[in-house]
């Protein structure tokens, strides 16, 4: 996974080092100074920051005190409590830490050869659609001689303060860490996807069943290694960071650190009754002040629970960040949570496994309409088709597909001031099964995303087979920008950017003609077909010279529908387009009647409710059923 870990600012470590260790010095970042514009994009500092090397702030300093634990972490002066949540989901998970901090043995202080250090460090961070390797000094900013950021409980650890560092030097600043976004670093640590939840919106305190199904799906992420963290919305600037009457603090994002059914009784009858409760474990990243509702540490409610279930569980009394409360409080206190998945694309693995299209992509200006990139949200209906779009496949009869689309992260300096996020979101919409041009009119939308100015937005949803295309979009128009588009399928989706507005002239176009009108058929049913004791089982096949579309087999009905679309590039007007149903047997298909369209651009009338008629070409005659089709067609090739 690491062997194409990209150094950062060409920076590599393992030369550096050794340039350090030769020359007898500790190295001093250039690209990341001890000095102020290290630490703020605005404004003049507080207290004078002096930069110190851990050897000049404790004895004996440590990369790791008795292992990594999301209780080492303590939250600093910046208001960065969303970034040591993630680093408590990070410390909870062995296989995510190590991949953020690599060869951490190699990395740690070895007090037996102290000429061995060189005052470097480097980490791991997955980046807009890569990992990159940052490499940084070991000099940390204090007042008094106390770390002013993320800190460890032991005054000789520094994993959290050192990854904090790196973390701030891709950000350009430690200010531009104020306020961030916990679902960024969680995706940054394990190059997952996260997916934000609003649990007052979906009302999952009241909806039992919703809940359930959040709760269920909140232990799937977490047994299979996902991070998750929590929090309560702060609306006024006086909420955040208010402790609220049961020990919850507002604007303050929480890591959760254990997802589990909890089985009450004791013994034999705690086995044979086998009453669970849905239970959550957080954590406060100021490493104190927890929640002192029901299940809270010192509750009586512990003694429904078996001491072997507690000490599983790992149940402690004491006012360390960390405590447990049940599901349903969780929904009725907090308002937000953050799933980061880690997507598992290995086929070596009893997990689901996915299939990631991956592809980049960009808004641009361009004076040329049909080179332009950058058209804004579907209210802008003039420019809204000249965004980028990208095709993709659903090959079952319905599959879960998850959609992410991340903007190009923008850094914070002194000279540009703090990098802000678009507004950014995307549509979906199902199109016709053979479509291998852009979009220029509105067809089914499938689905679509928030628009947020966020860094990344996500969207799970559930669709039939089918074609369809995302048009990512920021929400103005004129906006220019990168983004990363990922999506994720059971089976390849063979997703791609459509960039041809129409078929290409080649030079076969004189040869062979040029199409001189599109037409798009959207068979949407039949009627009263043959029917058999079980009913038909029917599939519509649309045939226009030489290219087909074929529906999915609608079973056991003899009204079937199909809701299928083709498009089709026409260069001989002459020849009609065909419609045949068939009805699927197991040795033969069965022909069931077909229908000609002439689909003339002068026909204004779009349905049309025609009769089946069999293949006799001179007096074909009617067979039993109807078919219902739309038709559209038109001179100009980028209409639809």
């Amino acid at each position: 996974m690491f062997s194409c870990v990209k150094p950062y600012e060409d920076q590599n470590y393992s030369a550096l080092r050794r340039d350090c260790r030769r020359r007898k010095v500790l190295f001093e970042d250039p690209l990341f100074p001890a000095t102020d514009d290290s630490l703020y994009y605005k404004g003049t500092p507080g207290p004078a920051v002096r930069w110190k090397r851990p050897k000049d702030i404790c004895e004996d300093p440590r990369l790791f005190v008795d292992g990594i634990s999301s209780h080492d972490l303590h939250q600093g002066q910046v208001g960065n409590c969303w970034f040591v949540a993630a680093c408590s989901s990070l410390a909870s998970r062995e296989s995510l830490w190590q991949k953020v901090i690599p060869d951490w043995k190699e990395q740690e202080w070895d007090p037996e050869k102290p000429n061995a250090y060189a005052g470097i460090f480097h980490f791991h961070f997955w980046r807009f659609g890569e990992w990159v390797d940052v490499v940084i000094d070991d000099r940390l900013p204090t007042v008094n001689n106390q770390l002013i950021y993320c800190h460890s409980n032991s005054r000789n650890e520094f994993w959290c303060a050192l990854v904090e560092k790196a973390y701030a030097k891709l950000a350009g600043c430690y200010q531009a860490l104020d306020g961030g976004n916990t679902a960024d670093a969680l995706v940054d640590f394990t190059g997952g996807v996260s997916e934000p939840i609003d649990l007052t919106e979906g009302d999952f305190a009241n909806d039992e069943t919703k809940r359930n199904q959040l709760f269920e799906r909140m232990l799937k992420v977490h047994s299979r290694g996902g991070l998750i963290s929590a929090s309560i919305k702060a609306v006024t600037a006086a909420d955040m960071e208010a402790r609220l009457a049961c020990g919850l603090v507002k604007g303050h994002a929480y890591a959760v650190t254990d997802v589990r059914k909890v089985r009450l009784g004791h013994g034999l009858l705690a086995f044979f009754k086998s009453e669970k409760l849905d239970m959550i474990r957080l954590r406060n990243p100021w490493g104190e002040r927890e929640w002192n509702g029901p299940w809270s540490d010192t509750s009586e409610e512990w003694q429904k629970v078996s001491k072997s279930e507690r000490e599983k569980m790992g149940v402690t009394v004491q006012d360390d960040g960390e405590f447990w409360m049940t599901f349903e409080d969780l929904c009725r206190y907090f308002t937000d949570i953050i799933k980061c998945r880690v997507i598992n694309t290995s086929h070596l693995s009893i997990h689901k496994t996915w299939e990631e299209a991956r592809l980049h992509g960009a808004w641009t200006l361009h004076e040329d309409p049909r080179q332009n990139r950058g058209g804004g949200c579907i209210n802008h209906k003039d420019t809204f088709f000249q965004n980028p779009q990208y095709i993709f496949e659903v090959k079952k009869p319905e599959d879960e597909v998850l959609i992410c689309i991340q903007q190009r992260p923008k850094r914070s300096t002194r000279r540009e001031g703090k990098g802000e996020n678009l507004a950014i979101g995307f549509d979906i919409y199902k199109v016709e099964e053979n479509r291998q041009y852009r979009m220029h009119s509105l067809q089914h939308k499938a689905a679509s995303s928030i628009y947020i100015n966020s860094r990344s937005v996500f969207l799970r949803t559930d669709q039939p087979e089918g074609r369809y295309v995302i048009i990512p979009t920021t929400f103005e128009p004129g906006h220019t920008g990168e983004f990363l588009l990922r999506v994720f399928t059971d089976v390849p989706s063979n997703c791609r950017e459509l960039r041809l507005d129409e078929p290409p002239h080649t030079c076969w176009s004189s040869l062979c003609g040029y199409p001189q009108l599109v037409t798009q058929v959207h068979v949407l049913g039949a009627a009263g077909l043959k029917d058999s004791p079980t009913g038909a089982n029917s599939y519509v096949i649309i045939k226009c010279e030489g290219d087909k579309v074929r529906s999915a087999v609608q079973k056991g009905t003899s009204t079937p529908e199909y809701n299928v679309k083709g498009i089709f590039y026409r260069k001989k007007l002459s020849q009609p387009i065909t419609v045949q149903v068939w009805n699927h047997r197991v040795l033969k298909d069965e022909f069931l009647g077909q229908v000609h369209l002439k689909a003339d651009p002068d026909n204004l009338q779009a349905l049309h409710t025609l009769h089946l008629r069999d293949r006799n070409s001179r007096q074909p005659s009617n067979l039993p059923g109807t078919v219902a089709v739309h038709i559209l067609s038109s001179t100009s090739l980028m209409a639809v």
